[in-house]
């Protein structure tokens, strides 16, 4: 048992060499291979839909702990295929972005192909199964949403991620699927509301995607794979970013005007504080070389500054939304 690994992996993506993997427990080997870090991503929109089933007086914690591990789980089981997958069709060959910034285990000999494939079956297993037990309780509309995260789960890495379809898939996993879909499988309820409610989020984390995708333009341009930034180039993909961290708050603000979210939404305007780094960084083209300050967590640059954003952003707007619970 590791605490402190598991605490750091849930951080950061570590670095990590084969001579400490050897020394790993399972759950550090777990947490490192699915990329842990960037699973808060789903729990806040998980923790969305949730605090907006409690809004509504239709909140159990049996079935929000269902969605949220099996929500969890998915994506977990979607960034170990998308490191198989990767490997399989030689991507990160030649020190690849992937590569650089944390371990990608198969390409580099910490788990096999077998390995891999046994932690992507028992963690998708773990997502399948919460999700049919919600089955039960709601029928055929959860059984949909549950094939329709299976594609993307499945599809996401190829063909989505080589035709432009990246991005969009993000946005509509974070946002219609998971905050919307979760709020049916907690309700039994569709409400138009609670989708335009779970678009901040579905946002941020789409602005996490194109950062990455922006850090790694030119070594996808070289590995034709056709993301979003590769197709329409990188100044319009960091004015796309501004234009989705600016709506990140003005939907907050059309939501309390319409009455749906009280003042204490405002709450998530702090964050502006995170997102100074990304606003004074997305004027510029990506540097290079790695500047001082950006050594250690390089060569994610504009990801970086997003997810740091972001992670605050979604903390806030639990927290809101959190308060207005309490108020009402």
């Amino acid at each position: 048992m590791n605490p402190s690994m598991w605490l750091r992996a849930l951080q950061v993506i570590p670095k990590i060499d084969r001579a400490e993997w050897a020394k790993l427990d399972l759950i550090s080997r777990w947490l490192i291979a699915t990329r842990a870090a960037v699973l808060i991503l789903t729990f806040l929109s998980a923790a969305v839909a949730g605090l907006l089933a409690a809004r509504d007086g239709l909140f159990q914690w049996a079935p929000w702990l269902l969605l949220t591990v099996g929500l969890v789980m998915a994506h977990a089981t979607n960034n170990l295929l998308n490191d198989l997958v990767d490997y399989q069709r030689g991507v990160d060959e030649d020190n690849y972005f992937r590569t650089q910034y944390g371990p990608q285990t198969v390409q580099q000999g910490l788990l096999t192909k077998r390995q891999l494939l046994a932690y992507a079956g028992a963690t998708g297993a773990v997502a399948a199964a919460c999700g049919l037990l919600l089955a039960l309780e709601r029928g055929l509309p959860v059984l949909i949403l549950m094939a329709v995260g299976a594609a993307f789960v499945l599809f996401y890495t190829w063909p989505l991620k080589y035709i432009g379809l990246g991005e969009v898939t993000v946005l509509l996993v974070w946002g219609p699927l998971m905050v919307g879909g979760g709020y049916f499988a907690l309700t039994g309820r569709w409400d138009g509301n609670v989708l335009l409610a779970g678009l901040p989020c579905a946002l941020g984390a789409t602005t996490v995607i194109f950062g990455k995708h922006i850090d790694k333009l030119e070594a996808d341009k070289r590995k034709h794979i056709h993301t979003l930034p590769v197709l329409i180039g990188e100044k319009a993909s960091r004015l796309c970013v501004m234009g989705m961290v600016a709506l990140q708050y003005l939907l907050v603000i059309i939501l309390i005007r319409t009455g749906y979210f009280s003042w204490t939404m405002l709450i998530v305007l702090p964050a502006l504080y995170f997102s100074l780094p990304l606003w004074r960084m997305l004027p510029h083209p990506r540097p290079a070389e790695p500047p001082q300050e950006a050594r250690e967590f390089w060569p994610m640059w504009f990801v970086a500054a997003a997810f740091y954003h972001h992670r605050a952003y979604g903390i806030l707007f639990l927290a809101g939304l959190t308060l207005q619970l309490i108020l009402a």
